[in-house]
């Protein structure tokens, strides 16, 4: 048994609450454009800087156009990533290529960035026969083998474990490769994040916890989230590595990311970032935000656009210009509206996939209940007119 240090003893009660570790916020970039005195920008050349602020603004445009869609009546759901696209984008522009993310649902500024097409994202929104996921699940729950992003998972905060988990095999892989999981501070209340944690902690796995700290789990504030001085001290108490980022200043997070991962693949130490930012938009296209917070306190946040303050670093370092602005911002406007005009008129996957991929061969449960299906649609065929004909057949 190791000894104990004398100074480690005292002889008469003594209580902390550990307010006396107040965590600092890790900042570059102003929202002027110029740098904090003394701050030094990251080693990022021209065509790395554009090809972040061009997913950036991709990721703006797509989640207008699609709120837009679903106001129409045209999509049934969306999630929308306005004001978090720098501790997003940020953080997956410093990781290879090849680390595996595991994302909430308001990451999609991730995919865009490592190349999902808008074509692949119509596809997964419309649910149509391209869908990766078949038309199984709920739009904005993308997935990418490819892209080495895992499909998302609707209940929360189920990602963080399996992060560890998957970490944990590409230690053992040996190969130098990461897993990043994303999430917000309404997930890090979930007893899933304190597991996850305390086993890539104690397994010293690869894994880089980063939390979008953007004030409120739906309609509930943060302050009424947790006492403590945020997200960030959690990691003390399971002597993890951690560091808090202005999450909108996207060269702070890209900055705080790679040593994150430096950090992670060589040392193999789990480290946990905390990215203080603010959803811009609702929670979801089913939420009105006017009933939890002010217009006042959005409108603070709009002077922090993270796209503007990118925006204006590259305009001083030459890198970027008002026309180029308006070239760009069109010529999205102009692809999502017309890759979404084809993507919905895709057919939806075949009936027959809805019992397929999950046994080797569909077991007599799940074809009876297909069949279920085929005999409601055959009984009812103008309600299903796109799968009435499939449903041919059959007693």
């Amino acid at each position: 048994m190791a000894k104990t240090k004398t100074s480690d003893v005292v002889y008469s009660p003594r209580f902390t609450d550990g307010a006396e570790f107040k965590i600092p916020t890790f900042k570059l970039l102003k929202q002027d454009g110029t740098l904090y005195k003394g701050a030094k920008a990251p080693d990022l050349d021209r065509d790395k800087a554009l090809r972040m602020y061009h997913s950036m603004v991709f990721t703006r445009v797509l989640d207008e156009r699609m709120l837009a869609a679903q106001r129409q009546g045209r999509l049934s759901f969306y999630m929308q990533c306005t004001g978090e696209e720098a501790a997003v984008i940020g953080s997956t522009a410093a990781l290879d290529d090849r680390d595996m993310i595991m994302a909430q649902y308001r990451e999609q500024g991730a995919l865009a960035y490592r190349g999902f097409t808008t074509d692949e994202f119509m596809n997964q929104l419309f649910g149509n026969e391209q869908d990766y996921g078949k038309g199984r699940q709920m739009p904005v729950h993308y997935g990418s083998a490819k892209l080495n992003y895992m499909t998302i998972s609707s209940p929360l905060a189920t990602q963080i474990p399996q992060a560890t988990g998957y970490a944990y095999g590409q230690k053992l892989a040996g190969e130098g490769l990461c897993t990043i999981t994303i999430f917000g501070e309404g997930a890090a209340s979930e007893g899933d994040f304190h597991a996850a944690l305390n086993m890539a902690a104690v397994h010293r796995v690869p894994v880089i916890f980063l939390c979008r700290n953007n004030g409120y789990a739906i309609s509930t504030p943060s302050v009424e989230q947790f006492a403590a001085d945020g997200v960030a001290p959690r990691a003390f108490g399971y002597k993890m590595d951690v560091i808090r980022v202005d999450g909108n200043d996207i060269l702070a997070v890209y900055e705080a990311t790679r040593e994150a991962r430096r950090m992670a693949v060589e040392d193999n130490r789990p480290v946990l970032i905390e990215a203080m930012t603010y959803r811009l938009a609702a929670h979801s296209s089913s939420d009105d935000p006017s009933g939890y917070r002010s217009k006042d306190e959005e409108q603070k946040w709009r002077d922090q656009d993270p796209l503007l303050r990118m925006r204006a670093w590259l305009e001083k370092a030459g890198w970027w210009n008002d026309d180029e602005e308006k070239q760009l911002q069109e010529s999205l406007r102009k692809e999502v509206l017309a890759t979404m005009k084809v993507a919905q008129k895709r057919p939806a996957p075949p009936l027959d996939s809805l019992v397929t991929d999950v046994y080797d061969q569909v077991p007599p449960a799940l074809a009876k209940q297909l069949e279920a299906v085929k005999s409601h649609i055959r009984k009812y065929p103008d309600t299903y007119p796109n799968s009435a004909e499939q449903a041919k057949g059959g007693a």
